[in-house]
């Protein structure tokens, strides 16, 4: 059999399952920690409830993945999760999924790996959004998840620093309220309201056009000008001000970079 023709069929079997993200549309990626609870709690000496090493192995992470040949507009990352918005005008590899999550999943999982010095490994996902409020509501969805479960996990870990066996403090803790939840936080000492916003809201990324000095290449002489760098924005808003950022944030999505 000719090799051309032995090609062909191969492709036709290999390109069977291949699907495409429909142009202008947004691409959302979601990337997780596979088996994360378990290299957390049982394989690496962290702090309880949040660990500031495994947060700046998070923050390495996204750093890579925003500059990983793919158009990233915005990221976004609480407890071993990332989320990344991709603009409507990407098309590398033909907006084909099976490379975005390929691609993506293998650079976060090396990336983590170096940082944290332990094997970590990142499943990840396609999340197509059609409009700017779908997206909008997608980061809020995550934002609030990031309370939600922030607030949850310091009750958690107070309960069981305080002598709670893990049954107890999960026992303690399902069913309260927020009020309930800061309160229990209260009577140990902990103003929830009064720790650090990373651990409460999650870490943003995005991209700003800032001063800078370069030379001119034929005078020689020093110039000012703007180039592209990414923020790393460790305190978010909240509520309005964080769907208002989100949208500013969208009115630049072609350009990659907002105000």
């Amino acid at each position: 059999m000719k090799f051309d023709v032995l090609d062909r069929r191969m492709r036709a079997f290999e390109e069977n399952l291949d699907q495409f993200v429909l142009p202008d549309v947004y691409i959302v990626v979601r990337l997780d920690g596979r088996g994360f609870t378990r290299l957390t709690k049982e394989l690496l000496p962290l702090a309880r409830p949040f660990d500031e090493r495994f947060r700046d192995a998070m923050i390495c992470t996204v750093t890579r993945l925003m500059d990983c040949g793919f158009k990233v507009s915005y990221g976004y990352t609480q407890s071993d999760e990332i989320s990344l918005l991709l603009e409507k005008s990407e098309n590398t590899f033909g907006r084909k999924t099976r490379k975005l999550i390929s691609i993506l999943a293998g650079e976060a999982s090396a990336e983590f790996t170096q940082a944290m010095g332990a094997p970590g490994v990142f499943d990840c996902r396609i999340i197509p959004l059609p409009t700017d409020d779908l997206v909008v509501d997608y980061f809020r969805w995550r934002s609030e998840d990031a309370h939600r479960n922030s607030l949850s996990a310091w009750c958690y870990w107070t309960l069981r620093k305080n002598g709670l066996s893990a049954a107890d403090a999960t026992r303690s803790v399902q069913g309260l309220s927020v009020a309930d939840k800061n309160n229990l936080l209260f009577e140990h000492g902990i103003n929830y309201n009064n720790l650090p916003a990373w651990q409460k809201r999650g870490v943003g990324f995005c991209y700003r056009m800032a001063p800078s000095s370069s030379v001119n290449p034929v005078t020689r002489e020093a110039v000012d000008v703007l180039c592209r760098k990414l923020n790393v924005e460790m305190v978010l808003p909240l509520g309005v001000e964080y769907e208002s950022m989100l949208r500013h944030m969208l009115m630049g999505t072609e350009g990659n970079v907002t105000a």
